[in-house]
């Protein structure tokens, strides 16, 4: 009755987040149907000063809010101060504007640039969305497109992959591996040029099967309810980018040197030069500041809730069948790992969130059996992303709500442009970890 509760809880938070219902509703629900399905203790299950819902929500909002606050606080002076127009303007004066395939190839690129500086994904489907519409319209090929490059941006390489990545999805494992933020680099960086290549043969096949059906801007597309608005004045190409490579070499520095906290190092380093770098782009830092700390509230609970609800789960009696499946599945311990890991990452619609399960659940027991933490590290974070496009999945949402498109016309292309890069990429670093790890 227990293990059926759990999946009854899951069934209950994919319906509910594909009708549109916050995750920080839908969780504490869900907790409570395995609460009272598994038998177990409510008020000190779900509230308890002790591991509980509360307890597992508070815990996350402690070890990353300075994370989300930094990062957000960093993107609002990259996005108010022009910088990521004048990154994406240069881009597209490399690409060009009169072919489709390089266009795409550009907003693939913009939006894998800025995500790799720290700026969240949200923001980036901001930036990217309004600049990216105009050419579409230009070029007359099919709106619903538009969602490959970003998503491939976003949620593959930069994500997961890429060592040194200043994502939550990297930062995560280090709490509970005592890793750095460039854990298993050959491992990393082999996963990054498979998921570049594979993405782009898939662009490449998407964009031509939409030709050859005769697809068009019109067809997907809906009226612009307002035009987006571009800075006149802007900083050039390298002041805007210099707190993005700040960042980087910080934390690639840091790393190295197995420096504590360094992603907030890096973060807060990076502010300070925008600050100083931006101050005449900049309408008001105070604006940019408080903007920044108020977007970074809901992103974080909705990670958090999800995380709080994973604990519920790990508490409860019937969750022991499923640990002992995944922990006795035969070979390589880390072929456990990636199902645990592709498998809440799945669930909760959330890669961070399932993989912050993940690692609540199943850190120890691993790091016990003598496996390589910065092998776990790699491999957790890659197999956490590799069933998130499903279509109860926030970025889904937020994004086909920003372009007017929908489950109908878009959700295939979302699905295949993350999940075939992740999880080709998966397979080389997993091979990889089997060999040298």
């Amino acid at each position: 009755m227990g293990t059926i509760g759990i999946l009854i809880a899951i069934a209950l938070i994919v319906i509910l987040a594909m009708k549109g219902f916050s995750i920080v509703f839908i969780a504490p629900l869900a907790s409570i149907v395995v609460i009272v399905t598994n038998g177990m203790n409510f008020f000190p299950s779900l509230i308890g000063n002790e591991t509980s819902f509360m307890t597992g929500l508070t815990g996350f909002l402690i070890n990353f809010f300075g994370v989300f606050l930094l990062g957000a606080i960093l993107a609002q002076y990259i996005e108010k101060s022009g910088a990521a127009q004048a990154i994406a303007e240069k881009v597209l004066s490399i690409t060009g504007t009169e072919k489709p395939f390089s266009v795409l190839i550009a907003i693939y690129a913009i939006s894998a640039i800025l995500t790799f500086g720290g700026i969240s994904l949200f923001v980036v489907l901001f930036v990217v969305v309004p600049l990216a519409k105009p050419l579409f319209k230009q070029l007359n090929i099919g709106w619903n497109l538009v969602v490959i490059p970003v998503f491939m941006g976003i949620g593959t390489f930069t994500m997961t992959m890429l060592p040194g990545t200043p994502s939550i999805q990297n930062v995560v494992p280090t709490t509970y591996l005592g890793t750095t933020l460039t854990a298993a680099p050959l491992m990393g960086i082999a996963a990054t040029i498979v998921a570049i290549v594979v993405g782009i043969f898939y662009l490449r096949y998407a964009l031509n099967k939409s030709l050859a059906n005769g697809e068009t801007f019109a067809t997907y597309a809906q009226e612009d309810k307002g035009k987006a608005i571009l800075k006149e004045k802007i900083p050039s190409f390298f002041i805007s980018i210099l707190p993005i490579l700040i960042l980087i070499i910080i934390i690639f520095t840091g790393s190295a040197m197995k420096v504590a906290n360094i992603v907030l190092i890096g973060l807060a380093a990076a502010i300070i030069v925008s600050a100083a770098f931006f101050h005449k782009y900049i309408p008001s830092h105070k604006a940019a500041l408080s903007l920044g700390a108020n977007g970074s509230i809901t992103p974080i609970f909705f990670t958090a809730t999800t995380v709080a609800f994973g604990v519920v789960i790990t508490m409860a009696p019937g969750f022991k069948v499923i640990s002992n499946f995944i922990l006795g599945i035969p070979g390589n311990p880390l072929i456990s790992l990636t199902v645990a890991s592709a498998a809440l990452g799945a669930i909760t619609g959330s890669s961070s969130g399932g993989l912050g399960i993940a690692m609540e659940a199943f850190a120890q027991s691993y790091l016990a059996m003598g496996v390589n933490p910065d092998a776990m590290h790699r491999i957790s974070a890659i197999a956490s992303s590799v069933f998130t496009g499903l279509p109860h999945a926030g970025a889904i949402l937020s994004l086909f709500a920003l372009t007017g498109l929908n489950h109908k016309n878009a959700f295939k292309y979302s699905f295949y442009s993350m999940t075939l890069p992740n999880i080709i990429g998966l397979i080389v670093a997993l091979v990889i970890g089997i060999m040298f790890y």
